[in-house]
């Protein structure tokens, strides 16, 4: 790191669970972040500020007026604009030294896999339930740390599901691929503005701690939010062996 680095994350350094050495991986570092929304807006900017060193924003929506009531990195000036190039316009401006790649596109399995084999950690910050199946099945093939958050009217949700470890279960684990049900979208059940920006600066710090080698992950467990009432509820979840993602997967030798 240079003086000037040392400077701007002097705050991370002074702390002895990160020192120097665990800067240093943040500062190597690539996060994969699908979804530049409510969720999204809050991680990337606490990563780039941070100084994580790559970031790649992937999302095929744009910036509505409508959005500006919890998604942060959007401004009223940049309404019509991609939600990726308005995000990673607004991470630059905080971290001119961050790698931001702005992808406006929507995943397919062989294009998120190709992604997620790029990435050392993954934030599924969508809103999408096949969207966020198919994050999951990519993180377990390529073996990659995956940090999911979701928001809905106020409440919140946050797991890490890390296939690093052979105890820990996949999203798929928990919500099956195959089960069926209306979505449940913001557009029509709306959300309460501060709840995005709670999980998703919780996303960012379980991303950081991953990458630093920092505490405990929620690897196993499942942290829910009531809003209404500020509580915590958190559930310990188990690997399932009969699990389509992560068991098929373990069974064929991956």
């Amino acid at each position: 790191m240079n003086d000037d680095q040392l400077l701007r994350y002097s705050r991370h350094i002074l702390l002895d669970e990160i020192g120097i050495e665990g800067q240093e991986r943040i500062l190597a570092a690539h996060v994969l972040i699908v979804g530049a929304g409510g969720l999204g807006s809050p991680a990337a900017l606490f990563l780039g500020s941070a100084g994580v060193g790559t970031l790649t924003l992937v999302d095929d929506d744009v910036v509505d007026l409508t959005n500006l009531q919890r998604q942060i990195a959007h401004t009223s000036e940049r309404v019509g604009q991609p939600k990726v190039e308005s995000a990673a316009q607004a991470v630059r401006a905080i971290n001119p030294l961050v790698t931001v790649r702005a992808l406006r596109q929507r995943m397919d399995a062989a294009a998120l896999d190709a992604l997620v084999a790029q990435a050392d950690v993954v934030l599924d910050c969508t809103d999408n339930y096949r969207t966020r199946q198919a994050i999951n099945a990519a993180c377990v093939a390529q073996r990659k740390p995956l940090v999911a958050g979701a928001a809905i009217r106020f409440d919140g949700q946050i797991s890490v599901y890390d296939p690093r470890q052979d105890d820990s279960p996949c999203y798929a684990c928990l919500f099956s691929p195959t089960a069926q049900f209306d979505e449940v979208q913001c557009s029509t059940m709306g959300v309460f503005a501060p709840m995005v920006g709670i999980i998703g600066t919780m996303q960012a710090a379980e991303a950081l701690k991953l990458i630093a080698g920092v505490g405990t992950s929620l690897a196993g467990r499942l942290l829910m939010l009531d809003g209404r009432d500020m509580q915590w509820t958190e559930v310990r979840m188990q690997r399932d062996p009969a699990c389509p993602v992560c068991g098929a997967h373990q069974d064929s030798g991956g």
